[in-house]
């Protein structure tokens, strides 16, 4: 479900009201741990936290007009999402969040290659979403990406 939203604000708007709550606090635990330099705007019509071009002035590879992704957050009809480009291309990271995970919920990680989806918005391990968030810096995450580019 991608919103028409221009503007991060836009998009808050558009957030289910027994959302706002749980969607506004996982938004400003990325905000408060993302290591510098990433930057929140609308991206693939969701909240989005890229590496912006005067960073990395090549962009994201299938589109290099737009700024290289790394976390985005969305409220899709069912669940709220928090897509990690970290757990997709660094294995040890999607180890390391499979191992703790049940540390810090009682539900069930549900997710696919990137994204981690909270069908239980009071549930969201958000300590832990602080944790993961902090793990990877835009250094860190521009070689990776442009290791995985190489291959």
């Amino acid at each position: 479900m991608q919103s028409t939203a221009n503007t991060v604000s836009a998009y808050l708007e558009e957030i289910p009201e027994e959302r706002k709550i749980a969607f506004s606090k996982l938004r400003e635990t990325i905000l408060e741990n993302i290591p510098k330099g990433f930057v929140e705007q609308i991206s693939y019509g969701m909240i989005g936290y890229v590496v912006p071009h005067s960073i990395y002035p090549n962009g994201y590879h299938c589109e290099p007009k737009l700024p290289l992704p790394f976390i985005a957050i969305s409220s899709q009809k069912n669940f709220i999402a928090l897509y990690h480009m970290g757990i997709y291309a660094k294995p040890e990271l999607l180890n390391w969040l499979n191992s703790e995970y049940p540390k810090h919920s009682k539900q069930k990680l549900d997710m696919g290659k990137s994204c981690i989806r909270f069908k239980k918005i009071d549930q969201i391990p958000f300590d832990l979403i602080a944790e993961l968030v902090q793990k990877i810096s835009v250094k860190e995450w521009i070689s990776s990406y442009e290791s995985s580019l190489n291959k």
